[in-house]
């Protein structure tokens, strides 16, 4: 009876500890240090990161099944649009070629000679020598004898065509950036055997943050500076936004065309995109706090803390540029807001705050 006494008291005990430390929690005020968002104008560049793509680029592959006979380029090879790249063994596709040369000259001999028999019938018809039938007769014979004779003019142009496809052209002027394929090989068609990269337009690809989509456009001004000549700027402009958002980087892309001039970049190498988003906004009046003052969400998107009247309000906000004056909050906030920049990490919504330092 004792022990249990004793084991009562001592639940009791901690019983009451739990709601006095629960009642303190919940009603303390936690110190935080405040400060005012200040207005500035702020030349609001966004400065992306990414990979130069080439405008053409094809895996190719021949038109027929084949042999290959002969191959005359190499990985690094330059090329102009319908060079010969490779070519299949052509024996087999010759012979059909020559069997409809001949059925083609076999059907042309058939056709004149239907032809001169239709001219003499009419000479002998106007003399009454031979019959309105065996005239008749000689007129449909030559109407068979063009049609057979257009048969096999295009079955000649087929295996003519089939023979042209055992050569395979270049597309477009470029360099061979992969060969795929060997001299003795049997490739058949869809099988790539070159890969072909064009070289003489390139553009940038960029990822651009979700949470920036609506300030970016065709008339944003670009510049590109690419990673290989870190000392030269070059004239870009937005020619593709796609605006598919990658769930796992929560970004969506914008393709940059590049004006090189005369100077050739290399597609795959990496390059920086600064865009230009002042034309969005023109002296357009921005709100700037500190880096310390934003909360970082696990979506990606980012909030403050706004007092008010003793009690901390979470307020969703949109940033801009950051830079070494602070962060640009396009929405979310107003000057008049006092926004916790200390503190704020163990802050809950709706709890009580007690102000330790104000800076304007």
């Amino acid at each position: 009876m004792k022990n249990s006494y004793y084991l009562k008291s001592i639940y009791l005990f901690l019983f009451a500890l739990y709601g006095f430390l629960t009642i303190t929690t919940v009603y303390a005020e936690t110190p935080v240090s405040v400060i005012s968002p200040e207005k500035s104008k702020v030349s609001d560049n966004l400065t992306l990161s990414g990979t130069l793509t080439a405008e053409k680029q094809a895996m190719l592959s021949p038109r027929v099944d084949g042999l290959v006979s002969s191959v005359l380029v190499d990985a690094g090879s330059k090329v102009k649009k319908g060079e010969l790249l490779l070519e299949l063994d052509p024996a087999l596709s010759k012979q059909v070629l020559n069997q409809a040369k001949a059925a083609t000259a076999e059907a042309q001999a058939a056709r004149n000679e239907a032809q001169r028999l239709v001219d003499e019938a009419k000479g002998l018809r106007e003399k009454n020598y031979i019959s309105a039938s065996e005239n008749a007769s000689r007129l449909s014979n030559l109407k068979l004898t063009e049609a057979a004779l257009m048969a096999a003019k295009a079955a000649e142009a087929s295996a003519l065509e089939e023979l042209t496809r055992h050569r395979l052209p270049a597309p477009f002027s470029g360099v061979i950036s992969a060969k795929l394929t060997e001299v003795g090989e049997w490739v058949n068609r869809g099988t790539t055997v070159l890969e072909l990269v064009a070289t003489n337009k390139v553009r940038l690809d960029v990822k651009v943050p979700q949470e920036r989509f609506s300030e970016i456009n065709r008339q944003n001004a670009v510049e590109v500076i690419p990673d290989v000549f870190p000392d030269k700027r070059f004239k870009g402009t937005i020619n593709a936004i796609v605006p598919v958002s990658d769930p796992q980087a929560r970004a969506f892309l914008v393709r940059i065309l590049i004006d090189t001039g005369d100077i050739s970049l290399l597609p795959g190498t990496s390059a920086k995109a600064i865009i230009g988003l002042n034309d969005n906004q023109q002296n357009q009046q921005r709100i700037i706090i500190p880096r310390d003052a934003l909360l970082l969400h696990p979506d990606g998107g980012y909030s403050v803390f706004v007092v008010k009247d003793g009690i901390a309000k979470r307020h969703k906000v949109s940033i801009g540029n950051q830079s070494s004056q602070g962060v640009t909050i396009l929405s979310g906030i107003t000057l008049d807001d006092r926004v916790v920049t200390r503190g704020n990490e163990v802050l809950r919504d709706g709890q009580n705050v007690t102000i330790v330092d104000s800076e304007q």
